[in-house]
């Protein structure tokens, strides 16, 4: 077998392969000669058929097979002698070819970067020190009653902490303005759900009201065209509402499922639950740090058979969590580019990590991973040991503890810093809507 590779791009190759003639023919001889044991012909009996008849009958037929069944095989061989990583299978176009005369035929495909990791010890991580105060903790008994609070209409002038549902129209120059318009919207004052100078028109309102003010959007804003303009809106004043909040005593806890210990249990389980997300939300966060110093560190070239089959993947689980089953119906692949193309790019720089520096994974963080995937089921214990003894299941989780080991070995290895931040700070979503 005659190799010869080429690469044509920074990934593709296109690998040549010449087999002999003697190998061609010997294989169609012997696959002839087993046709022939039990091929029926009219004039013959099974086992008796000459050679001549046999490939004039079935000669082109059994050729054909051999041929794709040794450039199947040559290839795979031809592969490992180059010592090549093809990423998906190859585009093989066979050469013309006569009997008597050797076969050659052409693959091309892609093969994995090759590459080893820099700058690892450059990379630089803050750790968030979150601090829970009394303050906060009491916040967020607060937004539990607000999560059970009843409103009730009052007469009086709009306050913060009031609802105020109104009609409402955004112009600019005379023009309604995208997403500018609502019917009955509820805005509680003070929570940000609109941009400051919208809920300040609307402090001091009652019911019944008609005004119209100005509303300045920010530069950043995500309507580029709105973007530190001033738009005049026009609000009409259905209602406004104030809040009645239920009492934090024991009634509270029951209403939240809490039947024993009462509100005492109740602050235990929430004030736990604060330190736990926390907790969650800094490994998280640190763990994207890494990963993003290691990807600005090490520019890699990305298969383009690997980032499309990822860019599939991302568009069929959209489908899934959109209940889209019509394909006509998907979101047009070339959304998930970006994405697609981040995710083969980490997998392959967090998979050289884990091959430069051995990392295999630790049997306690492989069964404390698994502990807390089985957290949710009331058997928890079986289905840990369920887990722990089914290998495929375990081949799926090791990935997960490799990367987390690999994060680590970042972290250890590189910079870290701490930054002290507000729990309030730090667990806030983003920013408000038109209103935001």
């Amino acid at each position: 077998m005659n190799v010869t590779v080429e690469s044509i791009g920074a990934l593709e190759r296109r690998m040549r392969v010449e087999l002999p003639a003697e190998r061609i023919e010997k294989e169609v001889e012997s696959r002839l000669r087993s046709v022939g044991r039990t091929a029926k012909i009219k004039g013959f009996r099974p086992g008796k058929v000459p050679a001549k008849v046999l490939r004039q009958r079935y000669g082109v037929q059994v050729r054909q097979e051999v041929l794709s069944d040794l450039m199947g095989q040559s290839y795979r061989d031809a592969v490992q002698q180059e010592n090549l990583s093809p990423v998906a299978g190859p585009r093989i176009e066979p050469e013309v070819s006569e009997n008597g005369k050797d076969f050659a035929f052409v693959a091309t495909f892609e093969v994995l970067p090759e590459f080893t990791l820099q700058g690892l010890d450059k990379i630089e991580v803050t750790r968030p020190e979150v601090e829970i105060t009394d303050a906060d903790r009491e916040d967020m008994l607060t937004n539990l009653r607000q999560q059970k609070a009843t409103w009730s209409a009052v007469e009086r002038a709009a306050k913060e902490g009031d609802k105020v549902v109104v009609d409402f129209d955004g112009q600019w120059k005379g023009e309604p303005i995208q997403g500018g318009q609502g019917k009955e919207v509820p805005i509680v004052l003070g929570q940000g759900q609109m941009l400051p100078d919208f809920e300040k028109g609307l402090v001091g309102v009652k019911a019944g009201d008609e005004k119209t003010f100005k509303v300045k959007f920010p530069k950043n804003y995500h309507a580029e065209d709105l973007a530190s303009r001033k738009v005049e809106f026009t609000i009409k004043v259905h209602r406004v509402e104030e809040e009645e909040l239920p009492p934090l005593d024991d009634s509270l806890a029951e209403t939240y499922g809490v039947p024993e210990g009462g509100l005492a249990q109740l602050r235990e389980d929430v004030f736990s639950n604060m330190e736990r997300e926390a907790k969650q939300k800094v490994t998280a966060d640190i763990k994207d740090q890494a990963l993003q110093g290691l990807l600005e560190a090490n520019p890699v070239e990305v298969p383009k058979a690997l980032k499309e089959q990822e860019m599939r993947t991302l568009q069929q689980q959209t489908m899934q969590q959109m209940g889209i089953q019509e394909q006509d119906q998907a979101p047009p692949l070339e959304n998930f580019a970006a994405a697609a193309e981040r995710r083969v790019r980490l997998g392959l720089l967090v998979n050289q990590l884990i091959a430069e520096h051995e990392i295999v994974a630790d049997p306690e963080q492989l069964r404390a991973k698994v502990e807390d995937l089985c957290s949710g089921y009331e058997n928890a214990d079986e289905m840990v040991a369920t887990y722990l003894s089914t290998q495929s299941i375990m081949a799926s989780v090791e990935p997960m503890v490799l990367e987390q080991q690999a994060v680590d070995w970042i972290i250890e290895n590189g910079i870290e810093k701490n930054r002290k931040v507000e729990f309030k700070e730090f667990m806030s979503p983003a920013t408000p809507n038109v209103a935001q």
